[in-house]
């Protein structure tokens, strides 16, 4: 298996098992996080998911051996290549609980991408990151509308177009990064934000997560509609009504026992 997943309650650690290679990218590694997605979009006991990886880096991008094959494949063969990519960066987006990514060492190119999916990202703070596809004379294409979402033009444009490798400390300043910690408190850091996580009603966190993605980039008024149905939705299903009960009762919500 070229990832390892591990449960451990209602917070699933997915950790890229490829270490030998810098936990690079290949055909097999895409389409075991594909399936890992698939398995649990309709698990409701899952309120957390961590993504991190083995060895001295979370991910460099592309497998070498990988990139050697696609020198030689077709145009179609590339396309069809950039698509299977393309959905599961897309379904690891829209997974319906929180991502947590732990980044350490690097990540580069690929890798990149993946941090810039996580809704929160904590990173080690001598961890290196880099839009490094223009040095290969290549695009960060199919990780572009994730980055952009995070990092916003102006970023983008300086370093998408250099391909320099930046701190963790210049990610947190972009919005790349949440968090940065030593690397031997990094996985504490981790531990905070999940344990922060697991104090939101776990319906809310999921419907709070999707409503991001739906109002994105409306104005206010396009966007009431939607907005207005969610949160009277919310305010009357059980798990709100028993939010709301614990505050005024001044006790904890059931879903934090």
């Amino acid at each position: 298996m070229l990832i390892d997943i591990r449960r451990d309650g209602p917070v699933a650690h997915v950790t890229l098992n490829r270490p030998e290679v810098r936990n690079a990218f290949n055909e097999a590694l895409i389409a075991e996080l594909m399936a890992w997605t698939r398995d649990v979009a309709d698990d409701p006991s899952l309120r957390v998911a961590v993504l991190a990886g083995y060895g001295k880096v979370f991910c460099a991008g592309a497998d070498l051996t990988w990139m050697s094959r696609m020198v030689d494949y077709t145009r179609e063969e590339n396309v069809r290549d950039a698509h299977a990519l393309a959905a599961m960066l897309e379904a690891l987006d829209r997974l319906p609980v929180p991502l947590v990514g732990r980044v350490h060492g690097a990540a580069l190119g690929g890798g990149i991408g993946l941090a810039a999916i996580c809704d929160v990202v904590v990173a080690a703070d001598d961890a290196v990151f880099g839009f490094t596809e223009v040095k290969l004379g290549i695009l960060p294409a199919v990780i572009a509308p994730y980055a952009l979402a995070k990092i916003g033009r102006s970023a983008a444009r300086e370093l998408f177009l250099t391909g320099a490798r930046f701190t963790a400390a210049r990610a947190r300043e972009i919005g790349l990064v949440h968090t940065v910690a030593p690397p031997d408190a990094l996985d504490a850091a981790v531990d905070r934000h999940v344990r922060e996580l697991l104090t939101s009603g776990p319906s809310a966190a999921r419907a709070a997560k999707a409503l991001i993605a739906d109002i994105a980039g409306l104005a206010p008024r396009e966007a009431a509609a939607v907005t207005t149905e969610a949160i009277a939705t919310h305010r009357t299903s059980p798990e709100g009504q028993e939010g709301m009960r614990a505050f005024l009762e001044k006790r904890k919500p059931g879903w934090t026992a």
